[in-house]
């Protein structure tokens, strides 16, 4: 069965921004955006609910959704964000986005595809989040994709699956994209000359993206097939490993929540927080003893250990090999199966 859909505690931080913007107080939806951390899991009807509760502030609005959607910065897409920006070109930074939107809304549903002379970023319209939460998504793609070249790509075309606006919406929409925008269309989709692929990023750092795009990996990982509380727990826990910050209060205070109650949540799975967090070590530790660009020095960095010595003990206990040894049946296995 499919993973529900949802987005993450950072995305609806757009939203946060723009009441800043609009100096708009609205205590009660502020109390739910607050609540809520960049690594948490919010269901996307609570996200449509939390999208009409906001632009019913400004019910004059023509097109509110465009507006909330191009205030995005990286922040706000939290690891995939920053992989994005370290992307070589606009070809590789949308092939980043479709491996890696699982850590945003749960399931993959992007496809990037080359029709004739174009390049098609597009989803199903079966998979519509919504009038609402799609216009903020694809203008944010749009927005996003423009801050990081001088001269901004214009689309080709941008389709929604929802039902047509009036003239004056519709008219507000094809100013923002600069291009013809329709409606009613079995896919959602935003499409640029192929061409583009090939334009160059001008933020791309290779060795910054190397370690992103494990870290991203990682995270992948880390997404068990259970609820959203392990999810969130497991991946504060990926977060604050590499500033060797896992602490039991540090990570209640991720979680928005007291020691005590996350004791409690612990031992409801009759775990303690110490083997949750050699379990996610563990895992983690084989994937990127999988990876032979990493160093074992790396790997204990990434994993939160203040140096090699105490990372080789923990693999050790874990496993009863070193890390040093399993590195070495690793790189035995790759030149075999890569043997002529």
């Amino acid at each position: 069965m499919a993973a529900a859909m949802r987005v993450t505690g950072a995305w609806v931080q757009l939203l946060t921004d723009w009441l800043d913007r609009e100096n708009l107080p609205a205590p009660a939806l502020r109390t739910v955006l607050d609540s809520r951390s960049p690594a948490d899991v919010v269901p996307l009807p609570l996200w449509r609910d939390l999208l009409q509760q906001a632009v019913l502030l400004r019910p004059e609005r023509l097109a509110p959704g465009l507006e909330i959607g191009a205030m995005i910065q990286p922040r706000h897409v939290g690891m995939l964000g920053y992989l994005i920006l370290t992307c070589r070109t606009l070809g590789e930074a949308m092939l980043a986005y479709q491996r890696y939107e699982t850590l945003f809304y749960g399931q993959d549903m992007v496809e990037v595809v080359g029709q004739d002379d174009q390049m098609l970023v597009r989803w199903p319209g079966a998979d519509s989040t919504g009038e609402l939460a799609d216009s903020v998504a694809i203008a944010a793609l749009v927005s996003f994709l423009r801050r990081q070249v001088d001269t901004p790509p214009v689309p080709t075309r941008v389709a929604f699956a929802f039902p047509a606006p009036g003239p004056s919406i519709r008219a507000a929409f094809e100013a923002f994209f600069g291009c013809p925008v329709q409606f009613a269309q079995a896919h959602t989709c935003v499409a640029f000359p192929v061409h583009f692929l090939a334009i160059a990023l001008p933020h791309s750092d290779p060795s910054m993206r190397s370690l992103l795009d494990r870290q991203a990996q990682a995270m992948l990982l880390a997404l068990p097939d259970s609820d959203s509380f392990d999810r969130a727990l497991q991946q504060a826990m990926v977060r604050l490993m590499p500033e060797a910050a896992v602490t039991l209060p540090r990570l209640a205070a991720e979680l928005h929540m007291s020691v005590r109650t996350l004791q409690r949540r612990l031992a409801e799975r009759q775990l303690t927080w110490r083997e949750l967090l050699d379990r996610t070590r563990e895992q983690l530790a084989r994937h990127y003893l999988a990876d032979l660009s990493l160093t074992l020095g790396d790997i204990a960095l990434l994993l939160g250990f203040s140096e090699h010595s105490a990372f080789s003990r923990a693999y050790r206990r874990w496993t009863g090999n070193t890390p040093a040894r399993a590195r070495k049946q690793t790189a035995l296995a790759y030149k075999t199966d890569n043997a002529v």
